[in-house]
């Protein structure tokens, strides 16, 4: 179940008649009344007599009761409760103590005070009710809605433990914030696949990852095709920034900034600057990040891969034995190595990689402060990944990325159990998200070549190499136009598969519980054959033959 707060507004009678309306697209059916602060108020939905502005008159009555000095310009409070698709549909008597239990727990009618907020919840569909209300008191006085969205939250984790409905984990205030509906409908009527904000979370987060200093990170920012917009104090000191697509406008044609604390709580400036802390000198006889020796400078994106898988496997050991505070900036460097990852991934594993650093972004954050400083191999090692460059799907690059995906799942595993015993619900969700989308990237075929069976001294499809023998085989067939390297007996005789290699002699048959079984057939030989030496056809005949190809013939070996 999500309750929703929503935008205060001012006038009363404007979200009566939405509510009882057709709605946007016509999904608004039955439209009524399932509970109100008194149960004798009219309903337009079921009574014919009742009209909207009685309802509105009612409300507003505590309003236009004071003066207009004193009236609040905007009064109207508005909270919509929705069940999960898979939950079953509740009765109007449910839906109307759900809605007492949502205005109690919020502070705009506490129970059993005769003075509280006039308020009325409408239902016009099967899976939500919409509540409206007032917020001046009986009395005149203003309610006390402190923290109304996380109390909110807390009493619809009750309600789906009393009505057996789906349970979601609870939050800590540490998400960031999620695209309102306007800016879902935007994104839809210009065929985005996310939200500009989403988008832009996403390219900041990774313009962030191992960047080791400020004009490092808006430098990343601007090759990133970001519009960047710099607060500076008047003192020249730069405050934060705010960033915008170039293709979001709004409806004066101008950029939608964001700032960075608007994308995620750690995006901020002064968040940022604390990546780059440097680590404080320990008061205790034990390190909990030994300094590495120096390496030699990052020469390629497999040298930068593995050298990540080491600091990955450390940061593993310190989640496990750290304190908190350590651990949890062990976590929060572990998003900027996934943020790299999956920037400079190959592409059958870029979709994967860029699922799991999108979903393991909320298990960076918690509640647990983290101690910036220890963190600084994670990052060197985010840092190399993105100066690196882009590493291919095969060989070297190919075989260090695999190696570093799978430490990095079990360095995502370690931070959804130190989060579930912190009891951080969210947390750990997201890191098991992001561990099964390492999963999936590990599984992943690498793109094969188009034309495997091409020769490879063909630069093109419309030009294909005639140059080989078609009695060859495809993999066999030489070609005069590659250089010598490739083959240096290419003037030779034409190419032959190379004999069998001579197999073992046995001087005996070996038993039937000594025939080794899954490897091949055996074959008995008859009694009266001899070879022409004398000596028996056993040692032509005792070893084991597999079945997958005749014997006496070899695969011959592709030099390519």
């Amino acid at each position: 179940m999500i309750p929703r707060v929503h935008k205060m507004g001012t006038r009363t009678i404007g979200l009566i008649r939405y509510l009882y309306g057709p709605g946007t697209h016509e999904e608004h059916t039955d439209p009524h009344l399932v509970a109100a602060w008194d149960s004798l108020v009219p309903d337009p939905g079921r009574n014919s007599k009742a009209t909207y502005g009685d309802l509105q008159r009612l409300l507003d009555q505590p309003v236009e009761a004071l003066p207009k000095s004193r009236r609040p310009t905007e009064h109207v409070w508005h909270l919509s409760v929705r069940a999960a698709p898979e939950d079953p549909i509740l009765s109007d008597e449910q839906w109307g103590d759900i809605a007492r239990r949502m205005v109690a727990a919020t502070g705009i009618a506490p129970d059993g005070d005769t003075a509280a907020c006039r308020w009325a919840a409408v239902r016009h569909a099967d899976d939500h009710i919409h509540i409206i209300a007032t917020t001046v008191r009986e009395d005149g006085r203003r309610p006390r809605r402190h923290n109304e969205a996380k109390r909110s939250q807390a009493e619809a984790r009750l309600i789906e433990a009393d009505y057996g409905l789906r349970r979601l984990n609870a939050g800590d205030g540490t998400a960031a914030q999620r695209p309102t509906s306007a800016e879902h409908h935007k994104a839809d009527r210009h065929q985005r696949e996310r939200t500009p904000r989403e988008e832009l979370r996403e390219s900041v987060r990774r313009a962030a990852a191992g960047a080791q200093s400020e004009e490092e990170f808006f430098d990343r920012l601007s090759r990133a095709g970001l519009l960047v917009k710099r607060r500076v104090a008047p003192s020249g000191d730069l405050l934060g920034y705010t960033v915008a697509l170039p293709d979001d406008r709004n409806k004066n044609g101008e950029p939608v900034f964001y700032s960075g604390s608007k994308l995620a709580p750690d995006l901020s400036l002064p968040r940022i600057r604390e990546r780059w802390t440097q680590p404080a000198e320990s008061s205790s006889d034990e390190d909990v990040s030994p300094e590495l020796p120096a390496l030699p400078p990052v020469t390629g994106p497999a040298y930068a891969r593995r050298r990540a898988t080491t600091a990955t496997w450390q940061a593993l050991l310190l989640i496990e034995h750290a304190d908190e505070g350590t651990a949890a900036a062990q976590i929060a460097a572990a998003g900027e190595v996934l943020d790299a990852l999956a920037k400079t991934s190959a592409a059958y594993t870029h979709r994967e990689l860029r699922d799991a650093a999108f979903a393991f972004e909320r298990a960076s954050r918690s509640h647990v402060r983290a101690v910036r400083g220890h963190d600084h191999a994670l990052r060197q090692a985010a840092h190399d990944l993105v100066h690196s460059g882009p590493a291919l799907g095969r060989g070297e690059d190919g075989a260090t990325t695999a190696m570093l995906i799978d430490t990095a799942f079990f360095l995502v595993t370690a931070a959804a159990n130190w989060h579930a015993r912190k009891d951080h619900a969210q947390q750990a969700e997201a890191a098991h998200q992001a561990a099964e989308h390492l999963r999936a990237a590990t599984c992943a075929p690498p793109t094969r070549s188009r034309h495997p069976s091409r020769c490879p001294c063909s630069t093109s499809e419309a030009a294909p190499c005639h140059c080989s023998d078609d009695k060859q085989p495809s993999y066999a067939r030489r070609c005069p136009r590659l250089p010598n390297k490739f083959w240096p007996n290419r003037a030779g005789p034409p190419w032959r598969p190379p004999s069998p290699m001579p197999r073992p002699q046995a001087t005996t048959q070996p038993t039937s519980s000594q025939k080794p079984r899954g490897i091949g057939s055996w074959t008995a030989p008859p009694p009266s054959a001899t070879s022409s030496s004398g000596a028996s056809a056993v040692s032509r005949t005792c070893l084991p033959i597999p079945q997958h190809h005749s014997p006496g013939t070899r695969r011959p070996h592709n030099r390519l």
